[in-house]
């Protein structure tokens, strides 16, 4: 049960390379499908999933969690997707929805910055000096959204297991290493990476569940049992103990859910 993760900066080859490792491998390769699924799960616009990847967050988006929403809804997409196994996703934001899941393996593909303006120039038909504009602008909002909301730098390579920049490290040359580092023995699912990757699915079932819900409630799962942590003392007749049996009634696979201190 295979999983790989591919974040990509703008027309640095990630694509490519993320479809030849997932044929080399025999793995399913996904990206728009994420969010293609997760705008009809959820009845939401495609391009508003689009621009809570891409876009970076605005002044409003921070002051009504607009953002955080939406991606919490396609990361809850993605993991169904993932639990599948032998599977390579590519897009900017996989490997922060997976932190923790020790089989994942997760990569950065980074380009030479003159081969990622000619691949723009080329596609789009613009100047040398457009393209770097343009380049410039995706890379800085990207970065710009993983600090607001994760608070870390995306391009930071001790985030992944890999990190690989396409120059005199040609495609092939990438697909080679990912696939033989794919294969060795920490990368291989086990039946306890395998358990933390079904509760994080339950997780954040519950998450989505109690999005608009008061107060503030963090959820941790274990072997299938939800606990919830209030960030206030709970009435009897609060919100969040109203919905407790509709939790379980709604997510299948819950075998019990608790409130604790």
């Amino acid at each position: 049960m295979g999983i790989i993760t591919v974040a990509r900066g703008s027309y640095t080859y990630g694509q490519e390379i993320s479809e030849k490792v997932a044929k080399t491998l025999g793995y399913d390769c996904i990206s728009r499908e994420v969010i293609l699924e997760a705008s009809e799960v959820f009845n939401i616009p495609e391009i508003k999933l689009i621009q809570a990847i891409e876009d970076a967050p605005s002044i409003f988006d921070r002051f009504t969690q607009g953002k955080k929403k939406y991606m919490a809804y396609t990361r809850a997409v993605l993991l169904e997707f993932l639990t599948r196994g032998d599977v390579v996703y590519h897009g900017f934001a996989g490997h922060f929805f997976v932190e923790g899941i020790s089989h994942v393996l997760k990569i950065l593909i980074t380009a030479d910055i003159k081969k990622r303006i000619s691949l723009v120039m080329e596609r789009d038909k613009i100047s040398r000096k457009e393209a770097t504009l343009l380049i410039d602008k995706v890379d800085n909002q990207r970065r710009r959204w993983g600090k607001a909301l994760y608070g870390i730098d995306p391009w930071d390579p001790c985030l992944y297991d890999l990190s690989l920049h396409i120059g005199r490290i040609t495609v092939e040359d990438a697909v080679d290493t990912i696939c033989r580092v794919s294969r060795l023995t920490q990368f291989q699912a086990s039946a306890e990476s395998e358990k933390a990757l079904q509760d994080m699915v339950i997780a954040v079932k519950v998450e989505n569940f109690l999005l608009d819900a008061k107060p503030v409630v963090d959820v941790r799962v274990d072997n299938k049992f939800v606990y919830l942590k209030p960030s206030v003392r709970l009435s009897e007749s609060s919100e969040i103990v109203c919905r407790m049996g509709e939790i379980i009634k709604t997510i299948p696979d819950i075998r019990g859910i608790e409130v604790i201190s």
